[in-house]
């Protein structure tokens, strides 16, 4: 035997042991229990408390016995650490504050507001190797974070929708999506890594000058909404034209935002657009109309908007998160490196995933910090 291979064996089945540990522990105190009921030894009522009380107990063991084994992968040459892995792994936090990107221009060189596709690529890379993987914005609005056990969740937001984000070129008399578009750099770093997915939130121009018209190439329209439907991606409103909404009365920013959906679900009938992004990060002076409005009966409803900055985002289980403030980090520029690094520093304070979407895992002293209200349906795991 490959004697490199003896230390990922040997975590695999110590964390074999643990998990029949748990099990076993479970099972004996569902029998005892159910014993002392039927003798009328116990009242039901106060068991039910106790055993999730246990259970809690037993889950938390669970996560600190996880998290102190490597994380093994095998790659075709034996078993290897995963890059994730690579440092200690932190304790579940899932109410940590997690990263939403927002890019812009994708192209060959880097400026204030156009990422270099050798940069983006760069940036995929690091994500992944840092344990971040990718979100949907729907999976936010709902908090539903399905990741594994210790990966960080990341948003990707597109503004504009530039030919650089998404590109057909043509090959063999037949379209294809241009790999150096993100599209298609998205689609090859998925291949090569099946567990970061296809995740990320387009917010389009319907009636912006050219090339920012739905990402140019006007014959395939809505080919391309379409397709970033079906690979998996979402489709944000930006307004008609990137209109600064500050500036306009109420009937112009109701016409922006309802016609901007109305030219979205023309090309992609049925589609439900979930979210806004704010050109220029201004607000109408109605608040509420960046929420929901009508234009001409056509009518139109965000259940999250997107500002320009502010940092890292709350987590959105927390009472803090405020889905119609949420906070981005742009690319480029030097804040992608600042909280990357700050993460590496603090790792407490990010969202960690304890792998289970119907659980939400946290230590004990945020717990106030939970958003029991809304989210009644989840278990609390506090430790």
């Amino acid at each position: 035997m490959d004697q490199s291979l003896l230390p990922a064996l040997k975590s695999k089945h110590r964390l074999r042991i643990v998990q029949r540990r748990c099990v076993t522990d479970t099972n004996r105190f569902d029998g005892s229990r159910r014993a002392l009921i039927k003798n009328g030894m116990l009242d039901a009522e106060p068991m039910k408390l106790l055993r999730s009380q246990a259970l809690t107990a037993i889950l938390i063991c669970f996560f600190v016995a996880s998290f102190s084994l490597e994380a093994q992968t095998p790659n075709g040459r034996g078993m290897q650490t995963t890059a994730a892995a690579a440092t200690a792994a932190p304790a579940p936090n899932e109410l940590g504050r997690f990263l939403i990107l927002e890019y812009h221009l994708i192209q060959d060189e880097e400026t204030r507001w156009g990422r270099s596709i050798t940069n983006f690529k760069q940036d995929l890379e690091r994500l992944y190797q840092a344990g971040y993987r990718p979100v949907s914005m729907g999976d936010i609005i709902d908090g539903k974070i399905d990741l594994a056990i210790g990966m960080k969740p990341v948003l990707l937001t597109f503004d504009d929708s530039s030919p650089g984000q998404f590109r057909y070129v043509t090959k063999n008399g037949r379209k294809e999506i241009d790999p150096d578009c993100a599209v298609g750099l998205m689609l090859s770093f998925s291949h090569q890594h099946p567990d970061w997915g296809r995740k990320a939130v387009f917010f389009v121009l319907p009636e912006a000058k050219q090339p920012h018209k739905l990402f140019g190439q006007p014959e395939y329209e809505a080919d391309k909404l379409k397709e970033l439907v079906a690979l998996g991606f979402e489709i944000g409103n930006h307004t008609l034209w990137h209109a600064n909404l500050g500036k306009y009365d109420d009937t112009t920013v109701q016409k922006q935002l309802a016609l901007s959906m109305e030219a979205i679900q023309k090309r992609v009938p049925g589609y439900t657009v979930q979210s806004l992004a704010l050109p220029f990060g201004v607000y109408p002076k109605n608040l509420q109309l960046a929420v929901r409005g009508d234009f001409k009966g056509e009518g139109y409803r965000h259940e999250a908007i997107l500002m320009v900055a502010g940092g890292a985002a709350q987590s959105p289980f927390s009472v803090g998160c405020d889905l119609y403030h949420l906070p981005r980090i742009q690319v480029p520029g030097p804040d992608l490196k600042y909280w990357l690094s700050y993460y590496e520093k603090h790792p407490g304070e990010a969202f960690v995933s304890d792998g289970r979407p119907d659980i939400v895992t946290f230590p004990k002293a945020l717990q106030p910090k939970f958003n029991s209200a809304k989210f009644k349906k989840l278990q609390a795991v506090p430790y």
